[in-house]
């Protein structure tokens, strides 16, 4: 389908780099499925965009542009969040595909018809790319814990009725340990690990203000205090030195992935209140 929508640009580009000598030879390649069409192709796409519409095209959103990929198949791969515009699921629809010829038709789509642009709806200026059910479905499961209760850490591998193996939370250093940890199947997605945790982040805690579960003193002047969900190790001075807490290798890789989008799309804010000009930039906790 891809070679079809984009046949004019592809014998252009192939009589212009000399790969074929004339319109003839640049059809009897495409034809025969020479390697070097694909490699044109793909060149051809990063330079155009492509219109999707899904008929009845009732408002705005019905008709949007996008960024197009070579992929194999015959079917039209949309991201789930962009279906809400043209009122589609994944159940069979069928939506239309033009790809815009001139030169002012291409700036145009850019502009005014990309995808990332119409966020929010022209007729109300409610959002209109909201995660559907089984999306957050599955930011519950990636994030899960596998708590027992009070029996976590207890006994959880039975030998026999006389000998058990307590369980032991294994302790990391950073995020690539815990990913290379899971990825290594040392640990899972949903089992607990303490993570050495920076001092200046902060932690996010269904109790506004949670006391310690345990405190314990030593003779030279430091100190643990124990918590649900993190432990903090202070210093003779009060200071605090080092923190763990309490997570999941799901719940770090979902935080990994949110602050890579946020900070690759994100940029800094100027808000001017009074005399005072502050920069706004967003954080990830």
């Amino acid at each position: 389908m891809s070679i079809d929508l984009f046949q004019v640009f592809v014998i252009r580009n192939l009589i212009g780099c000399h790969l074929a000598c004339n319109l003839r030879d640049a059809k009897c390649m495409i034809r025969k499925r020479d390697p070097i069409i694909w490699e044109v192709l793909r060149e051809v796409m990063r330079g155009h965009p492509v219109l999707l519409n899904r008929a009845p095209t009732l408002h705005r959103l019905g008709m949007q542009a996008f960024q197009p990929l070579l992929i194999e198949g015959r079917a039209i791969r949309l991201h789930p969040l962009v279906c809400g515009g043209f009122n589609a699921d994944f159940d069979g629809d069928q939506m239309a595909v033009h790809v815009p010829l001139s030169l002012e038709a291409q700036i145009e789509a850019r502009l005014l018809m990309f995808s990332h642009i119409n966020l929010l709806s022209p007729a109300t200026g409610d959002p209109v790319s909201v995660p559907s059910q089984d999306m957050l479905l599955g930011l519950y499961v990636l994030t899960i814990e596998n708590r027992q209760g009070i029996y976590q850490n207890r006994h959880a591998i039975l030998v026999d009725r006389a000998h058990t193996y307590p369980i032991k939370i294994p302790y990391f250093s950073s995020y690539c340990d815990l990913l290379r940890a899971q990825e290594s199947k040392q640990v899972d997605l949903f089992s607990l690990s303490w993570l050495r945790w920076e001092i200046d982040m902060q932690i996010i805690s269904s109790k506004i203000r949670e006391l310690p579960i345990e405190s314990q003193y030593e003779s030279l002047g430091t100190s643990f205090h124990f918590y649900e969900t993190y432990r903090v190790r202070k210093c003779k001075k009060g200071y605090s030195s080092n923190m763990y807490v309490l997570t999941t290798a799901g719940r770090i890789l979902f935080n990994q992935q949110l602050k890579e989008a946020l900070q690759s799309v994100s940029k800094p804010a100027v808000c001017i209140g009074g005399n005072n000009i502050h920069s706004l930039a967003p954080e990830v906790i």
